[in-house]
């Protein structure tokens, strides 16, 4: 069985090497093929080129580069085209999403579920600044919006390979990916866990980017 991670990155040279090595080391993951397709979106520093080496060593290791930054929505429907894994998980590089978490998400889609949420049931570590945007957005959102957005969501969550072909059928890509993994619908399960520290380098958050992509 093959699992695809999907995992845009944006100036991550400090935080791939560490990702990289933690899933491969992970002994709940290795009666999976897991492929993992990063996808460096305009980053200045290093990144593409660590992303490539360990691409020319590891078969299962994907890497796709945007010429420019054009932010996190395109990187993940670019990782979804190319991921070919049974189940995706989107997941971001900097294991505040743990990868523990993951074989809960693949025990709940393997009991019949479509798309498995991991629901933040504590994320302290974020900054204020981060937690308030989320809080703010995720009100105003499912205010005026339908369908409804499930909050402390975020993008860390399994889809089967029905979902993403489904997604992958959308002719838009500038779109919203919450949006649209609310309303492509089928049977959706959660698993809750506490969001982690940084495993290194600076956060790459911007409150701007999120109300931006309401409006």
């Amino acid at each position: 069985m093959k699992i695809s991670l999907v995992v845009p990155v944006f100036n991550e040279e400090d935080t791939i090497p560490i990702f990289y090595k933690t899933v491969r080391e992970f002994n709940e993951l290795k009666e999976y093929e897991v492929e993992i397709v990063f996808i460096n979106d305009g980053s200045k520093d290093a990144t593409e080129s660590i992303i490539n080496k360990i691409a020319a060593s590891d078969p299962l290791v994907i890497p796709l580069s945007f010429t420019r930054n054009f932010g996190k929505e395109p990187a993940l429907f670019a990782g979804l085209d190319h991921a070919t894994g049974d189940a995706v998980i989107p997941i971001d590089v900097d294991l505040q999403d743990p990868i523990e978490v993951i074989p809960h998400l693949i025990e709940k889609w393997q009991a019949g579920a479509d798309m498995v949420l991991a629901k933040r049931s504590d994320r302290s570590t974020d900054g204020r600044m981060k937690r308030k945007t989320a809080e703010w957005f995720y009100k105003l959102h499912n205010k005026i919006s339908n369908p409804k957005i499930e909050e402390n969501v975020g993008d860390f969550r399994l889809m089967s390979r029905e979902v993403v072909e489904n997604i992958k059928q959308m002719p838009e890509r500038n779109l919203f990916m919450k949006g649209v993994l609310s309303w492509v619908g089928g049977k959706t399960d959660v698993v809750e866990y506490a969001r982690a520290e940084r495993v290194a380098g600076d956060s790459k958050f911007n409150g701007w980017k999120l109300w931006n992509l309401a409006l």
